[in-house]
């Protein structure tokens, strides 16, 4: 058997949790593919996932690269008519509401730009986790094996570390989303607004990431498992499906499906973890826990997946800085135990601050999934009248403050 290196902290997964956290903490990120992981081209950042990159250090650069988006038009594709229009330019308890769109790409650059080099260890996949009495055994697909006295599982909606835990996979909606983004290389004329399109059991959005560059988002329900996967290796198939199921919208809102490079569209089923899953089950447990898609997967129904990924990773840097800062001196067995214990409370008090807001977003977000993307004419009634209510639904689950990386 193949001798164990010793690690401080262990961060399955380079993505956006794990890279957070890893900005609190400065410790070892291992991703199972090859580079930073850009799947899914840009996502919304709404006024809580600003406090933590102000938090992390890495807001001001992302400023300077995405627009400031001043509102939300949504519009029945149906019948071509705004059934409802919001201002972004609006107080929260926390400050004034800041929401852009963000290139996934920029965004997981800029985090390994302030990273010391080599934190992230590429290619290294985790196939097994095992106890060894307080440490963690790592093993990977290599026959590398870490012995770690933190486990953080970031590892996404397979997480290894999940499932280590206890949870089950993550349950399938019945709903898939394409999305594309689009750079038409002039200034595109679209504003600074989110615009959405509510049709026949779909729904459509685009937003501006910058004066030359939209990111878009389609969500339907296939008619069976076979026709999702039919699609979901063939973009040309997107492509043709997505301009059928628009409905009413303005030719330039259809050229920006149009003008997307094949290259630029990815097809994925939607996938949410049952919010009671996360009442009695282990977010944490001993010296290990999860964060991101692998503790609260959701539907993208509010644009919280990514933002709750970089709470999650402010809020366990802390409490876990806190648990780690003075290491035991020597070899004393209660000074060991001490920290242990201390290890254990830190990610107990994580677990403690995210359930809540975990089970909340997972919550809104089906619900919202399901009223918005409803099929009949009553589903399109109630959907046109409450249209104002879940907008601001948007506003007021992104106003949160995680709060700063340490606590002075």
């Amino acid at each position: 058997m193949m001798e164990a290196v010793d690690e401080d902290i262990v961060i399955v997964g380079a993505g956006i949790a794990g890279l957070t956290t890893s900005l609190g903490l400065h410790s070892l990120v291992l991703e199972s593919s090859d580079g930073l992981r850009i799947t899914g081209f840009a996502f919304t950042t709404w006024t809580n996932a600003w406090k933590a990159l102000d938090a992390v250090g890495v807001a001001d650069s992302l400023r300077q690269q995405h627009q400031r988006l001043n509102g939300n038009v949504a519009t029945s594709s149906i019948s071509g008519l705004q059934t409802s229009e919001m201002s972004f330019e609006a107080k929260g308890k926390h400050g004034d509401h800041e929401i852009r769109c963000v290139q996934r790409k920029l965004l997981l650059e800029a985090f390994s730009n302030e990273l010391p080099s080599g934190t992230v260890r590429f290619s290294s996949k985790v196939v097994t986790v095992e106890e060894s009495g307080f440490y963690k055994l790592v093993h990977l697909a290599d026959g590398t094996i870490l012995k770690t006295k933190v486990l953080i599982g970031c590892d996404g909606v397979n997480s290894v570390v999940a499932t280590w835990l206890g949870f089950k996979k993550p349950a399938f909606t019945g709903r898939s989303a394409i999305r594309g983004c689009v750079d038409i290389k002039h200034n595109h004329g679209f504003g600074t607004k989110f615009m959405q399109f509510f049709g026949e059991g779909v729904r459509t959005g685009f937003i501006p990431c910058g004066d030359t560059t939209i990111y878009w988002f389609f969500t339907w329900t296939p008619s069976s498992c076979n026709q999702e996967k039919e699609i979901e290796d063939n973009p040309a198939e997107m492509r043709r499906l997505v301009l059928s199921k628009l409905g009413k919208v303005p030719d330039e809102v259809r050229a920006f499906i149009e003008n997307t490079d094949l290259d630029g569209f990815i097809s994925s089923p939607l996938r949410y973890r049952h919010p009671w899953e996360l009442l009695w089950g282990n977010i944490s447990k001993g010296n290990a826990c999860v964060a991101g898609d692998a503790l609260h997967p959701m539907t993208p129904d509010i644009g919280q997946g990514g933002c709750a990924a970089l709470e999650d990773g402010v809020v366990l840097a802390r409490c876990l800085a806190e648990a780690l800062l003075k290491e035991p001196s020597g070899e004393k067995l209660a000074e060991k135990e001490e920290y242990k214990r201390r290890i254990e409370m830190g990610l107990k008090k994580y677990a403690k601050e995210r359930r809540w807001r975990s089970i909340e977003l997972i919550s809104t977000a089906y619900m919202v999934g399901f009223i918005q993307q409803g099929d009949g004419k009553v589903m399109y009634f109630f959907r046109d009248i409450l249209a104002a209510y879940m907008a601001g639904l948007l506003l007021k689950r992104a106003d949160f403050d995680c709060g700063k990386l340490s606590i002075s």
